[in-house]
Formats: structure tokens, C-alpha cells, sequence
């Protein structure tokens, strides 16, 4: 047979897209040659593949090879392809006979010695073959990342001769390896029971786990915004196994892999104040996922709000009304998940407070005004924490714990999933009108109120849906009076404003 196919996996994005490696041996000077739109690195695995089958004791064909990587119209990239390369070459040339070759999948990157090295982005690719029910081939570096694929089958190598010995069924590999599972790290050494007082914030952060919304802290330096943002994913719920694979997937695209360990966890993403827009949205000549994909099914956390340039802010609109980001380039458009909680914070003035009398109230709103309007808007909890008093600082009364918050926080989740499927802040307009319904009397209220704070539609509709959590905690079927008055008391950003703009 001068003619072989087989499967692997390009990438694109979190997308893994099937690649068939064409292979066929003609008569004619010597010669290798690959086409399908490859890029430097993949042209390159030319002479690793020589090398490989030649040091693995196989017959390099003298012939005219050609490697058709199909379809010709998607961009190849990297070292992924010379396992697949590898075995056409073999299947072609007659050294491998299987009938079963459409079957499986190769991933791999040859060394010159024919031993297999690890790729990136090896979850979405083990997620594509499972979902054709092929069977994967893949360097054994990779292969306890790829266990997190529970109904994947797998075969992990370490070299291009076991793949050899397999497919001739001179010496199976056994299938799906097993690896210990480890108990899933906690948050003990981040627990909400280390913060002293701030009740109020506490409150806020509970409500925003349980409804997956986003805040706002204000508050000069030393009032724990940072440490109450840094135990925030210790009360929300645990990841699902399938958001567990997705945050997974987008950290294989940049090379850094979960364990068993941890892979349950959220991420917690904390930028500095000077990246780029290309660090946090994701960008690059070839499409990287940026800070806000990382933070997939986790927490974005932005200190010193202000101190971000206004452009990198606003490009965060978008992927926060829909949870994923668009990377458009010349030869390709790339989607990255984005579907994360973002946790501000900011102090209320340059000098660190409003009330020091050391900045006039233009100089505090100018600072203020770094943040757009139409980012703040798209923020559903504002809460400004007041600087702790001495006793309470010395207070040695014990603070409640993640655990006793989570609990509550998962109870509350459970509540509404059961009512609509999502959580609060996924909400729709058109289930607004469902799920948020107010009786006359508390829809009057409501609006008077948005009147007097001058909130815009946006707004209006997120004090519905935090006011819908609200009523979750306490596992109320309708939204009351109550819980409404509670979710407008934090507005505490727009409420400073009102201030500084009646001097």
C-alpha cells in the first residue's frame, strides 16, 4: 500500500479540529515533501521524521514521500503532527498493517532519537477523538493531563517504536491508565474566618458567589479589599466536572497543566494594573488565550481599578455580557471562553480617601473618571468598606468560616437551578419577567428608586437579579421588599458620586 491515512488533531482556539495526514510513496527521486498549508515548525518535522525512523530501527522509504495535511485551507502549527507523520509513513511503506489505522488518533512531537515528547493543547484534542469514539495515541508526559477525560480511550507512549509494537500487536499497551486520585486541594490557608469585621463586605461577597455576580470594592488602603478578594473562591460552589474541563483546556493552549489535585478548584487571575489589552483579552499574531480566559469559570480580580488604562478596561465589556472573546486576525478568528466573575477594587480617591480633605472634589472625580461609566455599569455589586476601629482589630470574637459561607452559598444555588437551569446573573430579560416578577407596590418602589439614582436600564436589571439572590439565601420562592431594599443599599459607587458631584 503506497497510500496511508491517518487522523490527529490541529488547534485552534479551545476547538480541535481533525487533520488527515495524507501519505503517499511514489517512484522518482528521493524526495519529502509536505503540503496543506504548513507553517516553519511543521515543515521542520521533516527531519525529525527522518531521524526518528531511522533511529528506531525502521526503513526510511527512498522515494518520493508526499504528506498531504488536509484540509489544505486551515493553518498547521507546531511539533503535533510527527507522530501522525511518523506512522503514514509506516503504514505506506508497508511496515505497519492495520486494518483498524482510521480508527485512532497520534499526537505527538518525535525527538531524533524516536522517543515521543509532549504537545500543548492536548485536552481539547482527547476531547475531539472521544467524541468520535477514536482511540488516541499520546506522549505518556501528557497522558495523566488526559485522564481528566473520564470517557476518553487513551494509549499513552513514550517512544515511536511502542507505537509500533501495538499496531502490530506484537506488545499491547494498556489502555486508560490509572492515577492516583488525590484529595482536592482547599482554600484552609484563605479563609474568610482571617478577616476581622467588615460584615458588610463579607455579606456582599456571599451574595455574589451564590448569584455569580460581579462587585465593586471601595475603600482606602488597609480595609482587606485584596484579602477578601483573594478568599473569595473559598466560599463559592466547586466546579462541575465539565467547567472543570473547559478551565483545563484553556490552560493546555498556553502549556501549563492541572493535576488531579486541583483541577476542581476556580482559578484565580490577579493582573497587575499595567498589562496590556493583549495580556488580559488574549491576542498575538497567533491567538493566545489572555488573563480573562485563564480566568474561565473562576475569578478575574483587578486591583487599583483606576490605575488600568481606560482602554484595557473597556475591552472587557463585551466578554463580560457574554462570557467568551473573539480574537479576529488576518488569517484566522479565534473564540477563548470567558466566562469569569470579576472581583474590582479601587481606592475612593488618589490620596487613598474622599473624607482626608487632601484632594479637592474635582481631583477625586478626574481619578474616578479613568473608570468608563459603561464598564461600571456592567457591575452589580458596589460596597464601600469603612476603615476597622481599633477594637475591632483586637477583637479575638471568631469569624464565621468559608465552610459555614459555602454552605449557604451552595444551598442558595441549588435553589435557583432548580427554578431556571442557570444562575442569577446569566438571567435573560425576557426570564427577568419570569423568574423577578414584583408584586405593584414593590415594582412602584423600584422604580422610584431607579429614578432617584439615576440607574439605567442595565443597572435597573442587575438590582433584579442581585435582589433574585438575595431572596435565594433565604430560599424565598418571590422577591420582597426586603431583599429589594438590601440589593439597592449597594450602589455605594454611584452614591459617591452623587456626592462629589452636589459641591
Amino acid at each position: 500500500m503506497s497510500l496511508a491515512k491517518i487522523i490527529t488533531r490541529a488547534q485552534v482556539g479551545v476547538k480541535a479540529p481533525k487533520v488527515t495526514v495524507e501519505v503517499h510513496l511514489s517512484n522518482g527521486l528521493p524526495a519529502f515533501l509536505i503540503v496543506g498549508l504548513p507553517e516553519t515548525s511543521v515543515k521542520e518535522s521533516k527531519e525529525r521524521v527522518r531521524s526518528a525512523l531511522v533511529n528506531s530501527g525502521f526503513l526510511f522509504p527512498e522515494q518520493r514521500i508526499t504528506v498531504n495535511l488536509a484540509p489544505a485551507d486551515l493553518p498547521k502549527d507546531g511539533g503535533r503532527y510527527d507522530l501522525a507523520i511518523a506512522v503514514g509513513i509506516l503504514v505506506a511503506s508497508g511496515q505497519v498493517q492495520n486494518t483498524n489505522i482510521n480508527q485512532f488518533e497520534f499526537f505527538g512531537e518525535l525527538a531524533l532519537s524516536g522517543e515521543l515528547a509532549p504537545i500543548t493543547a492536548i485536552l481539547p484534542s482527547v476531547m475531539a477523538a472521544a467524541e468520535d469514539r477514536h482511540q488516541a495515541y499520546i506522549p505518556k508526559a501528557n497522558d495523566q493531563l488526559a485522564s481528566l477525560v473520564s470517557h476518553a480511550e487513551r494509549k499513552a507512549v513514550t517512544s515511536l517504536q511502542e507505537v509500533w509494537l501495538d499496531l502490530q500487536g506484537q506488545q499491547a499497551l494498556p489502555l486508560n491508565l490509572d492515577y492516583e486520585e488525590q484529595e482536592s486541594e482547599s482554600s484552609e490557608h484563605m479563609d474568610m474566618s482571617d478577616v476581622k469585621g467588615q460584615a458588610i463586605a463579607k455579606r456582599v461577597l456571599e451574595i455574589a458567589a451564590a448569584g455569580g455576580h460581579n462587585l465593586l470594592f471601595l475603600g482606602p488602603p488597609g480595609t482587606g479589599k485584596s484579602m477578601l478578594a483573594q478568599r473569595f473562591p473559598s466560599i463559592m460552589p466547586q466546579m462541575t466536572a465539565e467547567q472543570a474541563l473547559e478551565t483545563a483546556a484553556v490552560y493546555s493552549l498556553i502549556g501549563q497543566s492541572v493535576t488531579h489535585k486541583n483541577w476542581l478548584e476556580r482559578p484565580f487571575r490577579s493582573p497587575h494594573h499595567t498589562c496590556s489589552a493583549v495580556a488580559l483579552v488574549g491576542g498575538s499574531s497567533n491567538p493566545k488565550p489572555g488573563e480573562i480566559s485563564l480566568a474561565h469559570n473562576g475569578i478575574l480580580f483587578l486591583d487599583e481599578l483606576p490605575e488600568f488604562d481606560r482602554k484595557v478596561l473597556d475591552s472587557l465589556r463585551t466578554p463580560m455580557e457574554t462570557g467568551k472573546v473573539t480574537i479576529s486576525r488576518a488569517a484566522r478568528q479565534v473564540d477563548f471562553p470567558a466566562n469569569f466573575q470579576l472581583v474590582a477594587a479601587l481606592n475612593p480617591s488618589p490620596t487613598g480617601h474622599h473624607s482626608d480633605k487632601r484632594a479637592t472634589p474635582d481631583q477625586v472625580l478626574k481619578y474616578l473618571s479613568k473608570v468608563s461609566g459603561p464598564f461600571l455599569d456592567r457591575i452589580d455589586l458596589q460596597v464601600e468598606l469603612p476603615r476597622l476601629s481599633t477594637e475591632e482589630l483586637q477583637s479575638t470574637k471568631p469569624e464565621e468560616s468559608s465552610y459555614e459561607i459555602r454552605k449557604r452559598v451552595e444551598q442558595a444555588v441549588l435553589f435557583a437551578y432548580k427554578r431556571q437551569g442557570k444562575n442569577n446573573s446569566s438571567l435573560s430579560t425576557k426570564e427577568l419577567q419570569k423568574y423577578c416578577a414584583l408584586s405593584d407596590a414593590d415594582a412602584h418602589f423600584l422604580g422610584r428608586a431607579a429614578e432617584k439614582l439615576s440607574l439605567s436600564p442595565r443597572s435597573y436589571h442587575k438590582v433584579l437579579k442581585v435582589a433574585r439572590t438575595i431572596a435565594d439565601l433565604n430560599l424565598q420562592h418571590e422577591i420582597d421588599l426586603k431583599s429589594l431594599k438590601e440589593a439597592l443599599s449597594y450602589r455605594a459607587f454611584e452614591r459617591l458620586l452623587s456626592q462629589l458631584t452636589a459641591y
